[in-house]
Order: structure tokens, then sequence, then C-alpha cells
């Protein structure tokens, strides 16, 4: 089946002749047609975008004070406490 088979919706933008340049000489490196190369780097870049608001990055450091918090947690303080009422107050549990 081809790729383009399931292309359904259409993407449109200007951009300056500078701009427009740089892209086909990058597409023709590629050995691709513009629209296939923009549409590849735009996919990309979305994911980046995506994933960067998804996944959590910790230092090595980090990582283990975490861990340390899950298998010891400390007690909780008043600011908790008085969350956890809160919560208990005013969210309906099913």
């Amino acid at each position: 089946m081809r790729e383009d088979a399931n292309r359904t919706e259409r993407l449109q933008a200007r951009v300056a002749p500078d701009v427009h340049a740089t892209l086909k000489r990058a597409a023709e490196i590629e050995g691709r047609s513009v629209s296939d190369f923009v549409i590849a780097a735009a996919h990309a870049a979305a994911q980046r975008a995506i994933e960067q608001t998804q996944i959590i990055r910790l230092s090595v450091e980090d990582q283990r004070r975490f861990a340390a918090a899950l298998i010891d947690p400390p007690e909780p303080n008043e600011a908790l406490r008085r969350a956890a009422q809160l919560h208990a107050e005013h969210v309906e549990v099913r």
C-alpha cells in the first residue's frame, strides 16, 4: 500500500524565499520532495515537543532521592495533612 494513500488532511504554509530554498536543498539531499521533507521534520518536532511534556527526566541523584522517598516516605507535615483534609471535604470518591 502506498504511504500517501492515507493522507487526507491538507497543510499549507507560506515561507520566506530563503527558508524555502533551505528546505528544498535539504529535501534534495535526502532524496525527498519538499512536502515529504517538511512533513517528516514537522512530525519529528511534534513528537519531541509532546515527549518533553510527558517524560520526566531526573538526574541520578534525584532518582536516588525519589526512590528513597518511595521506600521510606517522610511523615506527613501539617500542609499535607491539611491538603488531605480539604480533599476529603471537597472531592467525592466513587
